[in-house]
């Protein structure tokens, strides 16, 4: 029998079309009439699989697992599986999948250069020469070679942090709720002894309640003076106000930010008058070899699905077995 899979992400049908045609004869696609809560409600009572959209649009909460009587599976084409019920889909038996690793390397490679850049006060240099300044003893610039580097969240995006800020001979620690063996080389601490040790602060760290708002006024105030942040795990994990308190009083020397709470960022949000934030577009992962890998991940998962192997990647602690519901 033919899997109808309905696709969420934000793309052109025949965009989709072309990346799931490889699943032939077994699955017949569609997406929503409109990108739309009412078009995804609409659409979900013929749905065996759903293909996520990763721009946090259309989720599946509790009520959209209500009209979903006939979903078996939910592919997310994302690491984060923000707004989705995971909850409501285990009860219901459907597992949900993530693409967890695909883009490991291309985030700590973004953290990576955001530190650099942070440290070395590269932005700032090519602000000042613009404007025909020649700021070649302006700035404290600091070396990352030997410094404090921790990492919270030790995932794939935080394993590779550590492997990578480890080659380029920072003294790397970690926190993450439990604590891993291979982890690279770096020291495992307690959160706050991380938070008031770490010269980079770089956030890997699933969202999720206990994390919401983790690095609040209190938090960030532990941070030694003139530390940076990174954040590349999402906005909410960062009390935004706080943080530019901290920037604007001097505590913290600078931030990297790839996420906000608000996506795309407001045009008035007090973030962007900040020459002390280096802001990138949740671009990090953004590389081909990523996308690459990716596409292929979800292809994979989907073929097994369809095929009856068990799917991997899935983050709800549902049966890795799919199974056809009537």
């Amino acid at each position: 029998m033919t899997w109808k899979i309905l696709a969420l992400p934000p793309l052109p049908e025949d965009a989709l079309r072309d990346l799931l045609g490889g699943l032939g004869d077994h699955a017949e696609l569609a997406v929503p009439a409109r990108r739309d809560r009412a078009a995804l409600l609409d659409a979900l009572p013929e749905a065996d699989i759903v293909v996520g959209d990763w721009s946090g649009a259309l989720v599946l909460d509790a009520e959209a697992v209500r009209h979903a009587p006939r979903l078996a599976f939910v592919q997310q084409p994302s690491v984060g599986v923000d707004g989705h019920d995971l909850e409501a889909l285990a009860k219901a038996g459907v597992p949900v999948s993530n693409t967890a690793g695909v883009n490991a390397d291309a985030v700590a490679e973004w953290c990576l250069a955001a530190s650099l850049a942070l440290l070395r006060h590269l932005p700032d240099a090519d602000r000042e020469m613009r404007a025909g300044g020649w700021p070649q003893f302006t700035f404290q610039r600091r070396e990352l070679a030997g410094a404090r580097v921790g990492v919270v969240g030790f995932g794939p995006v935080g394993a590779a942090c550590a492997r990578m800020f480890g080659a380029l001979g920072c003294r790397v620690s970690y926190w993450s709720r439990t604590p891993r063996p291979d982890s690279h080389g770096a020291v495992y601490l307690d959160l706050d002894e991380l938070t008031a040790s770490s010269d980079v602060l770089v956030l890997a760290i699933a969202l999720a309640d206990e994390t919401r708002g983790l690095f609040d006024a209190v938090r960030l105030s532990r941070m030694p003076r003139g530390s940076v942040l990174v954040n590349a795990a999402r906005g909410p994990i960062v009390d935004g106000d706080a943080l530019l308190a901290a920037l604007d009083s001097g505590h913290l020397a600078g931030a990297a930010l790839d996420v906000y709470d608000t996506e795309p960022l407001g045009a008035a949000d007090p973030l962007r008058a900040s020459e002390k934030v280096l802001l990138s577009p949740h671009a990090a992962a953004v590389t081909p070899e990523a996308s690459g890998r990716l596409i292929q991940c979800v292809l994979d998962n989907l073929a097994a699905a369809v095929a009856g192997r068990p799917v991997v990647n899935v983050v709800n602690g549902a049966d890795p077995v799919i199974r056809r519901r009537t």
